[in-house]
């Protein structure tokens, strides 16, 4: 039992599975909102699902609170919540859906390989730094996105260029990383 509360109850964890209620409440500020005030609490919940991302693995490294379910966790968190704001903004600007279906193959992409190499005993040390630059530029465009949502289209279209050279550059180290001559998976502990 012990161990069970340990894997589960971490204050890491609990910060991930707070990212996953999150959702809900970004979707309907979001999809409701009408005035300016409206999207800015929208992206005051992005912005405290942000916050939470960024001290759950500081918290889970100091402390020596990394568990195998924040593993699988955190980053869940992160690409359900990316997930469904692109989805939010898609259906105000229809351009996104293309900067949403290359995010769908890449973390397609991603998934499999991870279970692949789990399957196997492996799995990669960590966040790749373009994967970790994609997500920030990915949140940092969405956010402006929600913040401001009459951007011109020319704005708009530059968010996406640059989101999707963001999501290509990371896929294809990912795809080095873990098919790679020099692969980058590690054999579990």
């Amino acid at each position: 039992m012990h161990n069970w509360k340990k894997e589960i109850l971490s204050i890491p964890n609990l910060l991930s599975l707070f990212r996953l209620l999150l959702i809900p409440v970004y979707t309907t500020l979001f999809l409701r909102a009408k005035e300016a005030s409206d999207y800015w609490l929208a992206a005051g919940v992005m912005a405290v699902s942000c916050f939470t991302d960024l001290v759950d693995g500081r918290i889970a490294r100091k402390y020596n609170m990394i568990t195998r379910l924040g593993i699988v966790l955190d980053p869940f968190a992160d690409k359900m919540t990316q997930f469904t704001i692109l989805i939010c903004l898609a259906l105000r600007h229809p351009r996104l859906w293309l900067v949403l279906s290359l995010f769908v193959v890449k973390e397609s992409f991603m998934l499999t390989m991870g279970i692949i190499n789990y399957r196997k005993g492996k799995m990669l040390p960590g966040a790749l730094m373009s994967g970790k630059i994609c997500t920030t530029v990915l949140f940092a465009s969405m956010t402006l996105m929600v913040l401001c949502p009459k951007l011109p289209d020319g704005v708009v279209n530059g968010l996406s260029v640059l989101c999707v050279v963001a999501m290509l550059v990371s896929f294809g180290d990912y795809g080095r990383a873990y098919l790679g001559k020099e692969r980058k998976v590690q054999d579990l502990d």
